[in-house]
């Protein structure tokens, strides 16, 4: 049996998986890292953590797993999307990296969107946003310029990981479409955007496939790892496009819900054609020559997490799950808005606050924890009101991450999607993709497609209840009037915090 690794470097650590030839993970390891938050709006944090805690898993899982080296033939990766690491002229690390989730550069946004116009939707297909990795170039630029004049090109998170293992530096697509400088559609750097913003693309690295072979391990890192040296190392992409293809999301007409601390609402894009004006991300796919839209909820699971903490401290999320489940679709009139740390789609709004409207005292805490769930998921629904809304049919829908561990969850996607929920046997998520992109790299199958039909194995299905429908089609209209009604009001509450 040969086996492939897919290693999914997350914000708070990185897991890799070990997976054979019939798509059964053998075994894994994580490793966590620390992030720094030296101000407030500041999230960084030292590429090298990513380096050392990488290693320490590979050598991990190479002892733990019992399998043999030579039986390991690729390795790719999948990676939090974003995130700036500067490299000097002797590709050394010339500052800690700052993250997607840094909300520092909401000056530098505005700058991009006067300097450019209309010109950025039609170049990059997104809006300038905090978490894009350019505003992070400028903000460098402007406020540590010494720095700036050091840096001889720029990385993301994954790319630098893999350069610390082959010695080559390279970016993929699915990546680079995430720093709104690359032209989507022509994939490549776009020169007029970074002449018009006053950044050289000789900051730019060389682009490939995400399933381009790009080297093989150094010497160093496979008797570290206990790796073959010949071991195969492929790009990889971004977690979401990762994600994507881990979860079969590879045609068009499918889409995926991820539920984690953020949620992510993806349909599968085959060409340009779509146009959003901007409302959801379009980024390229992991897939080659696809693409992919998606909408995003900032607090998705985080607003579970908070409620849980901060309300039932000493209660389990089975517990508040079950709770939840005796109380009927509108949770007695009670909605929940999950916009704890801001929200991204379709209000990319970082001053917004969440709220619960309609309390009484009637209601218990269950109640509160169906309105938090449905809350989440009527965020979500924002980006599929959207799709739809722009001529996308989305009938069937994968669910992954914390909203596919719970049936009732399950079932509330359902019926306010008013989609078919799909849930998966083994669902790995990112790592899996990553994992897929070297199966499909080292020749194993034709096609992305071809691995999926054995990789991905889908375990049931939720089907809309049609009263539940209809009764959640009218709360998600009172739910879309929150926002508005209290956008004023919070912006004036700031200035208490």
């Amino acid at each position: 049996m040969k086996y492939v690794i897919g290693v999914d470097l997350g914000t708070s650590s990185v897991k890799v998986l070990l997976v054979d030839q019939q798509g059964v993970v053998t075994a894994e390891a994580s490793k966590d890292y620390p992030l720094v938050h030296e101000k407030a709006g500041y999230s960084e944090q030292n590429p090298e953590h990513w380096v050392t805690g990488t290693i320490t898993a590979l050598k991990q899982l190479i002892e733990t797993s019992g399998v043999k080296a030579d039986d390991i033939e690729g390795l790719s990766f999948s990676g939090q999307m974003h995130g700036l690491v500067l490299l000097d002229e002797n590709n050394k690390v010339i500052r800690p990296a700052i993250l997607w989730n840094d909300t520092r550069t909401t000056a530098q946004c505005r700058q991009i969107e006067e300097i450019l116009g209309d010109r950025l939707l039609s170049i990059t297909r997104n809006p300038a946003l905090e978490g894009f990795t350019l505003p992070k170039i400028l903000w460098v630029q402007q406020h540590e310029p010494e720095i700036y004049k050091t840096a001889s090109v720029f990385l993301l998170p994954k790319d630098y990981l893999r350069y610390r293992l082959t010695g080559q530096i390279h970016m993929e697509y699915s990546d680079a479409a995430g720093t709104l400088m690359l032209d989507i559609g022509a994939k490549y750097w776009s020169e007029e955007l970074c002449q018009a913003v006053g950044v050289s693309t000789t900051l730019c690295p060389p682009l490939v496939e995400p399933h381009a072979l790009v080297g093989t391990l150094l010497a160093d890192v496979a008797a570290v790892t206990g790796l073959n040296l010949a071991t195969k190392v492929f790009a990889g992409g971004a977690d979401n496009a990762c994600g994507a293809i881990g979860a079969g999301i590879l045609s068009e007409g499918e889409a995926m819900c991820s539920i984690g601390t953020s949620g992510v609402i993806l349909s599968y894009e085959n060409n340009l054609d779509a146009d959003y004006k901007g409302k959801v991300h379009f980024f390229n796919h992991g897939k080659a020559d696809g693409y992919y839209s998606m909408g995003v909820t900032l607090g998705a699971g985080y607003s579970l997490s908070w409620f849980k903490d901060t309300l039932a401290e000493h209660s389990s999320f089975d517990e508040l799950l079950a709770g939840a489940s005796k109380i009927a679709p509108g949770a007695g009139g009670l909605l929940f808005t999950p916009y704890l740390v801001g929200e991204r789609t379709p209000h990319a709004d970082p001053t917004i606050r969440g709220s619960f409207v309609g309390l009484d005292g009637s209601h218990t805490r269950d109640h509160l924890t169906r309105a938090v769930l449905e809350g989440i998921t009527f965020s979500l629904q924002e980006s599929i009101d959207i799709f739809r809304k722009a001529g996308k049919k989305i009938e069937s829908v994968i669910s992954i991450g914390g909203g596919a561990k719970s049936e009732l969850w399950l079932q509330m996607q359902a019926d306010i999607f008013n989609a078919t929920v799909v849930r998966l046997e083994n669902e790995q998520g990112p790592g899996m993709g990553a994992a897929m992109l070297a199966a499909y790299g080292c020749g194993w199958f034709s096609s992305l497609e071809q691995c999926a039909k054995i990789f991905i194995r889908r375990a049931g299905q939720f089907a809309p209840n049609p009263d539940h429908v209809a009764k959640y089609e009218q709360l998600f209209g009172l739910y879309k009037q929150v926002y508005a009604q209290t956008k004023a009001l919070n912006e004036d509450l700031m200035k208490f915090r």
